[in-house]
């Protein structure tokens, strides 16, 4: 069965990879594990990615389709709750397909599906909770707008918007913190991913950043003290292997690099890394 890595499924479904490790932490998509040798997602989960980019560019916000798949698992345990979703009507409303029939997520079924869609009536949920969905809604417009530096500005705007609701999002932090650095903020950005680590302390990408930041600085021993935090949390994640290949390598410690290099190549054996991966191995004496 094919195996696809994160970067592949973020190129062809066209999300950022930060985005779609958020989709994946907070259970909106899964990966699979292959061989137990590292994280990949199948082409189940492939097509669960793309369908949950459709039904976002279909105009329904985040929260009402993980609200809706929620429902779906509890009332609708049978159904794929990604691949059953639809965006219908004007406003867009979740809907589900099953058996050839559109539902609502809780089983009703629509009999008039012509009729203008009614507004469903809920009970708001507790203030914490309802901030932490506008926060995480906040955070999906910066993801939508980072990886573009005329918007860098307005992404950071909305990652603040994001905890100033949420001031525990650690992801938010994180990606506050990747936009400050890209325009030349490193103080600023140093302190978003301390941020982030502190509340998370495996958060994966923030000590991979502040690992980087430290190396920058000249800190090599405190760089790998942040990437060895990085390599517990998650030891499947390749540019953990690249960054403490590279650092062991500054400090003398080849041995301890090559191992790393071997575990890059385990992971992702294409791509620019793997290929000097495969240099600094071939130039070892046999």
């Amino acid at each position: 069965m094919t195996a696809y890595t994160l970067g592949d499924v973020a190129r062809i479904c066209g999300v950022s990879p930060r985005r779609l490790r958020y989709w994946e932490r907070t259970a909106l998509v899964n990966a699979s594990t292959r061989d137990g040798s590292r994280t990949a997602f199948d082409f189940r989960a492939l097509v669960g990615v793309r369908s949950l980019v459709g039904l976002l560019q279909g105009g329904l916000p985040l929260r009402r389709i993980r609200k809706g798949m929620d429902l779906v698992r509890e009332r609708l345990p049978q159904v794929d709750p990604l691949a059953a979703l639809r965006a219908w009507g004007s406003p867009p409303r979740v809907v589900v397909r099953c058996e050839g029939r559109l539902m609502e997520p809780d089983g009703q079924l629509l009999l008039d599906f012509q009729a203008a869609p009614v507004a469903a009536v809920a009970e708001l949920p507790p203030a914490g909770e309802f901030s932490q969905r506008l926060a995480a809604q906040w955070f999906e417009r910066g993801c939508e707008l980072d990886g573009e530096r005329a918007n860098y500005a307005e992404a950071a705007r909305a990652y603040e918007r994001a905890l100033e609701l949420d001031p525990h999002f650690a992801d938010a932090h994180c990606n506050l913190g990747a936009v400050r650095y890209n325009q030349s903020r490193r103080d600023d950005a140093r302190r978003c991913f301390e941020r982030a680590v502190a509340l998370l302390p495996g958060h994966v990408e923030a000590n991979l950043n502040l690992g980087a930041l430290c190396e920058e600085d000249g800190r090599d021993e405190r760089a790998l003290g942040y990437y060895r935090a990085a390599l517990e949390a998650n030891p499947l994640v390749p540019d953990t292997h690249v960054s403490l290949a590279l650092v062991y390598e500054k400090l003398g410690l080849r041995r301890t690099a090559l191992a790393h290099w071997k575990r890059l190549l385990q992971l992702a054996p294409n791509g620019h890394w793997a290929d000097v991966a495969r240099r600094r191995l071939s130039a070892q004496p046999n």
